[in-house]
Order: structure tokens, then C-alpha cells, then sequence
């Protein structure tokens, strides 16, 4: 018993070693579409770059990771464990054989009135007026191709998470080489014209027009309905169009997905849409599109009929676009309206 016991104890950390995450794995996942196979970057952020790396602790790529940017490209993997995001973190610095920069949290004292101005003269042609970042951001993914790295958003949420007052105030005194971003010190400013700066840019957390982080919903609305699924589903397209939508069609959840005539008859998805919002959503995030049209499944299972949806604001999570709140709200509380109604 003594030895089963000592052998376990031993096996024990190999089966912790062997269950770690991979982060080359995850890197290749989540990260090289943007990133480059070797960080060289493209829409995204050159990570191999070594003066990003000498630049960023690895703090500010675990908050970048976890938060993201709301708004903007980079997405919120807040689906990923913490042993998942430190498995990247620690494969993004495999490209640096140098040591790992650490910034305390020591606030920068600073003149954030004298630092608007500098901002307005040093910064503003590529961080944006009000440090909503450079032109060709964004959910399109374009950026103007003499530029080899889109200007960051320094007002949004997701950065201003991430990076401390010491790791902005270390890139504006060293830039990066290899991209726009020169070094403030060898454009003349002094050590407190950078505070000054790193003070304007902590300011941003009181602005109207930063990026917020989103805060997850369920992922799906559901009611159970008292009636027979067939009526549960005619129910279903009658408030469609008594709200507007059009009904596009019926169809079983597993048409095309098994041979005809054997589909599931207790499973019933229903297609619909509204022109109206699906242009609004549209202009704002054309990732949206993934998700149309809009649709409503109604299940029978052990003689319970239930009536279930994607809930619309999951939609400003998974795409990490705070702009669509308003357009998801209201569509939200419309889904939840016709459910209540198909089911009362």
C-alpha cells in the first residue's frame, strides 16, 4: 500500500507537467491570424519586436490577453484560464532572450494640463485626438500600409487595464524601434515633460470617450412554453410579425445534417430578420453577420417545450465592440419580449 501511495505521489507531478497548457498551441489558436506565425505581426501588435519587449512587462500581456481591446481589433480572451494566458505570455517571450522588464505600480506624479498640450504636439497625429488611436482601426481591419503597426487606442479601456503609469512612461522615454513610435527623449523632452504626458494619458480613464471592458451575460435566452411545440411555433411567427421581423422560414435543426425524413421533428429553428437593425448592427461591426439572421429554436424534450435565442448582448462580449450596447440592448429586450409573448 506504502509503495501505491509513494508511486503516486510520484506520478503526480508528471500528470501536472504533461496537463499544462501550451502555449505555441494557443499562440497558433488564438493569435498568429493577427500576430504572425512568428510575431512579426500584421493587423496586430509585432510581438517579437524587441523593443515592444523591452517595453511591456508581463503584466501588461496578461491584462491584454484577459481584457483586450473594447472596440477595437483585439479581442477579450476571457474565456481562457489563467494557466492558459500565462502559457502565452510565457511563449510570447520566448522571442526575447533578454531579461523580462518589471514596472511598479508607482504612480507617475505629473502636470496632466501641461501634458493635454504635449499630447496635442507630439501624440495626437497618431493616437487621435482624444487617444482613440490611428486612422484605419478597427473592426474592418485595415490600416494604411505604410505603417507597420496600427497607433494604439491610449483612451481605451483595455490598455489603460493593462499598462501601468511606469511601462507608458519607459515607451515614451525609449520609443520603439521599427515603428513610428520615437523616443521622447531624443526628441528633446524632458523626464517631466514624459510625466506630464503619462499624467494626461491616466486622465483618460475619467473620459467620456474611452472604450469600457464589457461585462459577460448569459449566452442564451429561454422560456418554457405551456403549449405543444406546434403551437409553441406558430406562437413564435406570430409575434415575429407582430414586431416587425419578417419570417424567412422554418426548417428542423438537423435539416442537412442527416438524411431527410430523419430529422429530429421536436427540434424547430425558426429564421427571421429586420431590416432596419440588421443595417444598424451592420455598420457598426460587420462581424455581426456571422450571427443573421436572427433565429429562434423551440425544443421538446421529455414533454417540455422550451423557446431559446442567442441573447444579443452576448454579441458586444464576443466581439469586444462596446458601440454595439445600444443596438444589442434594444434587440435583447425585444427577444425577451417575444418569448414572454410566444409562451404566456
Amino acid at each position: 500500500m506504502i509503495r501505491i501511495l509513494l508511486l503516486l505521489l510520484l506520478l503526480a507531478p508528471a500528470a501536472s507537467l504533461q496537463a499544462a497548457p501550451d502555449g505555441e498551441q494557443l499562440f497558433r489558436d488564438h493569435c498568429m491570424v493577427c500576430h504572425g506565425v512568428d510575431g512579426q505581426g500584421g493587423v496586430g501588435v509585432p510581438l517579437a519586436l524587441r523593443s515592444f519587449q523591452d517595453t511591456v512587462d508581463d503584466r501588461f500581456l496578461f491584462n491584454t490577453i484577459r481584457y483586450g481591446r473594447p472596440g477595437r481589433v483585439m479581442p477579450s480572451f476571457y474565456y481562457l484560464s489563467d494557466a492558459q494566458v500565462n502559457a502565452l505570455v510565457d511563449y510570447i517571450r520566448h522571442w526575447n532572450d533578454g531579461k523580462r522588464p518589471e514596472f511598479p505600480d508607482t504612480p507617475v506624479k505629473g502636470d496632466p494640463k501641461h501634458g493635454a498640450q504635449l499630447f496635442k504636439q507630439h501624440c495626437a497625429a497618431c493616437h487621435g485626438e482624444n487617444g482613440q488611436g490611428g486612422h484605419g482601426t478597427g473592426v474592418t481591419l485595415s490600416r494604411p500600409r505604410d505603417l507597420p503597426i496600427i497607433p494604439p487606442a491610449l483612451n481605451n479601456e483595455g490598455f489603460l487595464k493593462a499598462a501601468s503609469d511606469q511601462m507608458i512612461r519607459e515607451t515614451l522615454r525609449k520609443g520603439r524601434k521599427g515603428t513610428p513610435m520615437v523616443s521622447f527623449l531624443g526628441r528633446g523632452l524632458s523626464e517631466q515633460d514624459i510625466d506630464d504626458i503619462v499624467a494626461y494619458v491616466r486622465s483618460f480613464e475619467k473620459s467620456p470617450h474611452r472604450k469600457q471592458v464589457l461585462e459577460a451575460e448569459s449566452a442564451t435566452l429561454v422560456a418554457e412554453s405551456p403549449y405543444s411545440l406546434e403551437e409553441t411555433v406558430e406562437n413564435i411567427k406570430e409575434v415575429i410579425t407582430n414586431n416587425n421581423f419578417v419570417f424567412i422560414r422554418q426548417q428542423y435543426l438537423e435539416t442537412g445534417y442527416v438524411p431527410p425524413g430523419k430529422e429530429d421533428k421536436r427540434q424547430v429553428i425558426i429564421y427571421f430578420c429586420n431590416f432596419n437593425f440588421l443595417n444598424k448592427a451592420l455598420a457598426i461591426d460587420p462581424r455581426v453577420g456571422m450571427f443573421l439572421p436572427c433565429r429562434i429554436t423551440v425544443v421538446e424534450q421529455d414533454g417540455v417545450v422550451k423557446v431559446m435565442a442567442i441573447n444579443p448582448m452576448r454579441l458586444s462580449r464576443i466581439f469586444n465592440n462596446v458601440e454595439l450596447n445600444e443596438a444589442c440592448h434594444e434587440m435583447r429586450d425585444t427577444y425577451q419580449s417575444m418569448l414572454e409573448d410566444a409562451t404566456l
